[in-house]
């Protein structure tokens, strides 16, 4: 019921139903869903001391300690999604707000009040023209690549210093790069019999947000623009997309950057097996999100394969690579991050699903250090 709820929330790369209350009153439906996770990561670093955002390094991959335990979220967020859908005139209209929320703080007794509104936006459209998209929502680039991602029900790379007060990070950064969220204006085609589909969206450009020091650019009056192809047919699925943004600099001595990045990939499924295959290139695209490594080249890869060995249970191993290309300033050293994962996902009803996940992280520089992160996640996540 409402499955397109927890698809726009990213929850729908589960496959699970949603399961949210619908009220209906006059020509309105409003529905209330939601997600519900927790996972105990436990994570041990060795290795060298990385620099940059080194996801497999002890700074961040275990939060500044030589092993390190969170009972927090994985790759979803906790989140209550309303939405309320109605036509009128010939047009289907919607309104969707999403609200999360993190489970791990550092405190006992600190107010875990921090809320992410990461989803506000409504739509208009039917099945002749397509819909429009107005509003705050996640972005259209690398969308397909963290919904096939078998760890969005797990945590993948269990990172310490982003689980405790926000997620896990799947394969972000160790992949593909983060799809972000965005105020913005898209168009989604019609349904078509051939099976390709169109999208592409205006979004309100960003400032640069580096971790691990200020920031260096800005945004200015040009929007950020996010184009996707799709081809789906008979368990296949197929895409081509590309993202652009002007950022100025304000940091003397360092030039504009013009971001841009293209992405290829597909899903196959048959049977109880799955496929996955993405790869994202560009110059700008960011370790954890848009320009954080600032005018730097870098490809991200990710392979993946699940089989069903049963209704409940689906095993699955996921890897991926995010590597720069050049030895940039932005780089602070980092050449490249990588995750393997390795889990068990466990239907127990059509709720719940428990998660055994164990992986590695490993991240390298470019003068020959290495830093490896070990990792094992047990938890389980619900939707309603």
């Amino acid at each position: 019921m409402k499955n397109v709820l927890l698809l726009t929330a990213l929850a729908a790369a589960s496959l699970q139903n949603a399961h949210a209350v619908d009220i209906k009153s006059g020509d309105w439906t409003v529905s209330v869903g939601g997600i519900v996770n927790a996972y105990y990561t436990a994570v041990s670093c060795s290795g060298d001391a990385v620099g940059g955002l080194a996801l497999g390094g002890e700074a961040l991959g275990c939060g500044g300690q030589g092993e390190r335990t969170t009972i927090g979220n994985g790759l979803l967020p906790n989140g209550l999604i309303t939405s309320a859908a109605s036509t009128q005139g010939g047009y289907d209209v919607k309104a969707l707000i999403g609200i999360y929320n993190s489970t791990a703080t550092d405190s006992a007794i600190g107010q875990n009040s921090v809320v992410d509104v990461r989803q506000a936006f409504f739509t208009v459209g039917n099945a002749e023209m397509g819909t429009v998209k107005l509003g705050r929502d996640y972005g259209i680039f690398g969308s397909n690549a963290i919904l096939a991602d078998m760890t969005l029900m797990g945590a993948g790379a269990p990172v310490q210093a982003t689980q405790r007060g926000r997620v896990a990070l799947g394969h972000i950064g160790a992949g593909y790069t983060y799809l972000g969220h965005y105020g913005q204006m898209t168009y989604t085609s019609p349904k078509a019999v051939s099976g390709i589909g169109f999208e592409a969206g205006l979004m309100s450009p960003v400032a640069d947000t580096p971790i691990l020091a200020g920031p260096v650019y800005t945004s200015k009056s040009s929007p950020q623009v996010q184009a996707q192809v799709t081809y789906t047919q008979e368990g296949i699925k197929g895409w081509l997309g590309a993202k652009a943004q002007k950022f100025t600099s304000v940091t003397p001595g360092v030039g504009d950057l013009t971001m841009s990045g293209f992405e290829v990939g597909g899903s196959y499924t048959f049977g109880a097996t799955g496929l996955l295959v993405n790869i994202q290139s560009g110059k700008g695209l960011g370790i954890l999100s848009d320009a954080d490594q600032g005018n730097t080249k870098s490809i991200n890869y990710i392979v993946q394969g699940t089989f069903k060995t049963s209704e409940k249970l689906k095993l699955g191993a996921s890897w991926g690579m995010s590597e720069n290309d050049d030895n940039t300033a932005g780089t602070r050293g980092l050449k490249s991050n990588a995750n393997l994962t390795l889990g068990a996902y466990y239907s127990l009803n059509s709720l719940i699903t428990l998660v055994g996940e164990v992986g590695q992280t490993r991240s390298k520089s470019f003068s020959g250090q290495s830093a490896r992160m070990n990792g094992i996640a047990l938890g389980g996540i619900i939707f309603f």
